[in-house]
């Protein structure tokens, strides 16, 4: 059957969406999770593996791995990888054809027209040489481009009705970037208004090491004299670093959580509440206020103007953004369902909407995309509201359809 995909190609993570028969699901591109990692490693026959497969390896050989090189395209300094120097399109090229490999086979046949997102703050030199990466993945003529928070926003559109002169702010809260964008809705499509703004290295994984800081802190530095080189303290941080993640994201539902550390000779466990979390990461969200205030006056819009915020991104799921965000403007706060898969679902609908090449036309105006289905879906972690503004319900967003189990 004829479909259509959208991909995010994030810092840290993979997600994808297919459009067919007037459907937008997500692919499960993982072998237990809906997202693959944003990760590549070079094996010793210097073939480049990818996301699950990558990961799996690099504790191992931590120098033949690349993590969040995304955030380095446009530096002419290449990434090394077992002594060899890689370009970034060329890493993403790698991660992108074994995404769209993964998808041929789960749907039988190759997608017939791809929309791959990137940052909103991206300037002309970063956006053109992103344009070589489908040329990299072996399919230049299908894929095409467009923003993060403009995907996220035809996400919404699908998803939720709005009135014509209706007025969204999309912030969008990643695993390495934050985009904002503000649309209006009007009789012909969604107007994108003002210039999006975006903070390139800002994101989960900021605050994954502001948690390994404070545990490197709580044991009187107990992480700043380890020996990297070493190849059992090498996995055992690369654990570390995977307890820290899991913690940031426990404590969008806990209110304090234990983080194990075991490294060679000495194993000791570090507890973390919300409440210190939070202290460590509030500037850098302070931040993201900045520049989604910045860009509501290039929107020429006022906080009152605003008929929502919309949270998007895993990050976004963090409680303090949301307060904060409410603190600011004094508006409902919409969070997605699932808000780190609102881009692929949005790329899947612009998908939908244009023919070949023609995706670049999304940062001036999108067609109204048709209305997305609304099966049931998981809940969402719980975002607390905060006394200056309801927070709304959540945006349904459709759940992947079964995936064959992965062979042993």
């Amino acid at each position: 059957m004829a479909y259509r995909l959208g991909v995010d190609l994030g810092t840290t993570f993979v997600a994808a969406a297919i459009s067919y028969d007037s459907q937008i699901e997500m692919v499960t591109l993982g072998d237990r999770s809906v997202v693959t990692p944003s990760v590549v490693y070079l094996r010793e026959d210097n073939a480049l593996v990818t996301g699950e497969a990558a990961q799996r390896r690099a504790p191992n050989s931590p120098e033949r791995v690349a993590r969040e090189f995304k955030r380095r395209l446009g530096d002419p300094t290449p990434v090394i990888l077992g002594g060899q120097p890689h370009a970034v399109i060329d890493l993403l090229g790698s991660v992108l054809r074994d995404v769209l490999d993964k998808v041929s086979q789960t749907e039988g046949e190759p997608a017939e027209q791809v929309v791959l997102t990137h940052p909103a703050n991206w300037g002309p030199y970063r956006r053109g040489l992103f344009e070589e990466v489908p040329r990299i993945a072996g399919l230049p003529d299908i894929v095409t481009t467009t923003t993060e928070p403009e995907a996220a926003a035809a996400h919404y559109v699908a998803s939720r009705k709005l009135n014509i002169g209706d007025t969204v702010a999309v912030y969008d809260l990643g695993g390495g970037t934050f985009d904002v964008t503000v649309l209006r809705k009007q009789a012909e499509g969604v107007d994108i208004l003002g210039t999006p703004e975006g903070i390139e290295r800002l994101g989960g994984i900021d605050f994954d090491e502001a948690i390994l800081s404070h545990i490197n802190f709580a044991s009187d530095g107990a992480l700043a004299d380890l020996d990297i080189r070493d190849a059992k303290i090498a996995v055992a941080l690369a654990r570390l670093r995977q307890d820290c993640v899991l913690a940031k994201e426990s404590l969008s539902v806990d209110t304090e959580t234990l983080i194990p550390v075991f490294l060679p000779g000495r194993n000791f466990d570090v507890r973390i509440s919300r409440d210190e979390f939070e202290k460590l990461v509030r500037a850098q969200v302070e931040s993201t206020i900045g520049a989604l205030s910045r860009t509501l006056r290039s929107a020429r819009v006022e906080p009152d103007e605003l008929s929502a915020v919309l949270l998007v991104g895993g990050s976004s799921r963090i409680p303090l953004v949301a307060q904060m965000v409410s603190d600011e403007l004094g508006r409902p706060i919409v969070v997605d369902t699932h808000p780190k898969y609102a881009v692929a679902l949005g790329a899947a609908t612009i998908a939908s909407m244009v023919g070949p090449r023609q995706a670049q036309a999304a940062p001036t105006s999108m067609p109204t995309p048709p209305v997305a289905p609304t099966p049931p879906s998981m809940p969402a972690p719980p975002v607390a509201p905060t006394p200056t503004a309801p927070v709304a319900a959540p945006t349904p967003s459709p759940q992947p359809r079964p995936q064959p189990q992965p062979q042993p």
